[in-house]
């Protein structure tokens, strides 16, 4: 059960705030108020039931507990070596500050194009407007925030953002986001911690994204229950760039085809953590039905190039591409 944290009683304006409650990652007790104007001057939370203590190291809240971070240390690891292999990452802060528009680097363009188009349809679409000059900005949770571009596009654009990822590292993890100081000279709330035990307290957030990380799930309904505890009644959820296939074979397909073509180039399969991968028709009817929800399907304009793709690959007999929608849910009890 969740502890709700009573805010006059620890001197907390109720409305207002500039900041987040936080909850013990390994007991889910409350663990007090993140100022977002002076969390540099607060180093660690300590938890009065279970003892157990989240710090901030280098910046990031380490909210894993020891036991979750051993069953993800293989993931980690693998991955952020994968995705360093990748050209993922970068020297210059010109490369970080000019996403998700253009990539400097050129070795991911066209992932960054459909980043780009999925986040400007989010902005336009689906997010709360009227952001700049409000007393109480609208807060957002960005899951799977890598480097965290999005939460800096987002805190430009006067949104109190909130990054989440496994990885830290400086290249590719929520290290990396301390280039986007040289912009606005400061930086959002980052903090490495699982999507299916985020260490907020309910119904603080008026979005939560999942950032191109849903399909990294080991179960879509214990993170999709975790991000509807978590928004305010009213608010949005919402799962952007995740691939989805009309069949579970096709999906299946998909991730035999890429495991193998990993060990073949990195020497991993990169699959320590069962990942779920991708979505289908079903699965998104599972989920509506088993969290009593309503998904809203948005497919932005990714260009006619990769309009074409699945029907290219149809007439070339080779399998189904994988397809990006938008699906977003309100939280209505």
């Amino acid at each position: 059960m969740t502890q709700v944290l009573d805010k006059k009683a620890i001197g907390i304006s109720v409305t207002g705030e500039d900041g987040i409650l936080l909850l013990c990652p390994n007991c889910q007790a409350g663990l007090g108020f993140l100022s977002f104007s002076n969390s540099v001057d607060v180093h660690s939370y300590d938890c009065s039931q279970c003892y157990h203590t989240i710090r901030r190291k280098d910046g990031i809240w380490r909210a894993l507990t020891p036991d979750r971070l051993e069953f993800f240390s293989r993931f980690i690891e693998e991955y952020q070596n994968i995705r360093s292999a990748e050209g993922r990452g970068s020297m210059r802060s010109e490369f970080y500050l000019s996403l998700p528009y253009k990539d400097l680097s050129g070795k991911n363009a066209w992932q960054w194009k459909i980043r780009a188009r999925t986040y400007d349809y989010l902005r336009k679409k689906l997010l709360p407007g009227q952001t700049r000059g409000r007393n109480n900005p609208p807060k957002v949770l960005d899951l799977g925030a890598g480097n965290g571009w999005m939460s800096h596009r987002l805190m430009l654009e006067g949104y109190f953002s909130v990054a989440v990822d496994l990885l830290v590292n400086d290249e590719d993890g929520l290290g990396a986001a301390t280039h986007f100081k040289k912009q606005d000279g400061s930086l959002f709330p980052r903090f490495q911690a699982e999507m299916s035990r985020l260490p907020f307290l309910d119904e603080q957030f008026d979005v939560v994204i999942f950032n191109a990380s849903f399909h990294y799930a080991e179960n879509y309904h214990a993170v999709l229950k975790e991000a509807l505890r978590c928004v305010k009644r009213g608010g949005r959820v919402i799962v952007a760039d995740t691939p989805w296939y009309s069949t579970d074979e096709s999906g299946k397909q998909m991730v035999a085809e890429r495991q193998a073509a990993f060990k073949q180039r990195y020497g991993t399969a990169s699959n320590s953590v069962p990942s779920l991968e991708y979505l289908t028709d079903q699965r998104l009817r599972d989920l509506e039905q088993a969290l009593n929800i309503r998904w809203e399907i948005a497919t932005p304009n990714y260009g006619l190039q990769w309009k074409a793709r699945p029907l290219l690959a149809k007439l070339r007999s080779k399998r189904e591409l994988s397809r990006f929608r938008i699906y977003s849910t309100r939280k209505t009890s």
